[in-house]
């Protein structure tokens, strides 16, 4: 898994970095990031890894190593349709679920083709997706770049970049994107290896649920503490991995008043 995304990577050469633009205005990546944020990714998928926790981690790691506005991952259920698993914030969520609803947009395309929907100036596609393009400007997104999650012919979803500037990803951006996401596809998928094909389906299915548990807790630790809801999961995500617990439980307990809002471990600067 390492030595195949690490060839791809070094097929285009990392030699950017994140914050600056190319004379075209394309966002450029830091090497050093990018390669700390696959460390960190591979050194998540231990045999008992938590899905959402890898894929929440997916989406937090492209914004601060790919320099872009928002983040999410679409995870197709066993009955293949997709859910909202894993977002970089609370408007980024929202607007993912706003892409299912209606049925168009970027991530969908992607997961469809099982191809790449890049640089794509959203004030430019009107007439492909009237009600996303629309919604996203409204929520101050310019540009959309979505990747699948795919190894041969199986697509398991899809990882959905926004930027609030027009200008498109560098090319090298572009191949670390599809890199992160072949690592979070190809550790699903070699999970199959060791579970049959049955239970498989009943982990994406408890994943998906369990975003259900993990929205629930997010609004009882923003009440109780009155932070805004992408702080209260950052929070809650921090005390998961203090304490070696996975997030789905943890929220679970939050959500069932068994484990007090206040309790969570406070977070340190840089968390």
């Amino acid at each position: 898994m390492q030595h195949g995304t690490a060839w791809r990577i070094d097929r285009v050469g990392l030699r950017t970095t994140v914050g600056q633009t190319s004379e075209a205005g394309a966002v450029m990546l830091d090497q050093t990031l990018l390669v700390r944020s696959l460390v960190e990714l591979a050194d998540n998928l231990t045999d008992d890894f938590d899905i959402v926790d890898v894929l929440s981690l997916l989406s937090d790691r492209c914004v601060h190593a790919l320099g872009v506005t928002a983040a999410g991952v679409l995870l197709a259920a066993p009955s293949g349709a997709l859910r909202v698993v894993a977002s970089s914030s609370d408007a980024m969520r929202t607007l993912e679920l706003f892409q299912l609803q209606s049925d168009q947009g970027p991530c969908l395309d992607a997961y469809r083709t099982g191809q790449q929907v890049v640089n794509l100036d959203l004030a430019a596609v009107g007439s492909r997706w009237p009600r996303f393009a629309q919604r996203a400007a409204a929520e101050g997104f310019r540009s959309a770049h979505s990747f699948p999650m795919r190894l041969r012919r199986r697509t398991l979803g899809a990882l959905n970049l926004l930027r609030s500037d027009p200008g498109p990803l560098d090319a090298t951006a572009i191949a670390a994107a599809q890199a992160l996401a072949d690592i979070a596809t190809i550790a699903i998928l070699q999970h199959q290896i060791v579970i049959d094909a049955q239970t498989l389906n009943s982990q994406l299915s408890a994943a998906l649920n369990s975003r259900i548990v993990i929205e629930q807790a997010k609004g009882k630790i923003s009440q109780a503490t009155g932070s805004d809801m992408d702080l209260a999961f950052r929070r809650m995500r921090n005390h998961a991995r203090n304490h070696n617990q996975h997030l789905a439980e943890l929220a679970s307990g939050i959500a069932g008043g068994t484990i007090p809002p206040g309790s969570l471990d406070y977070l340190k600067p840089g968390d």
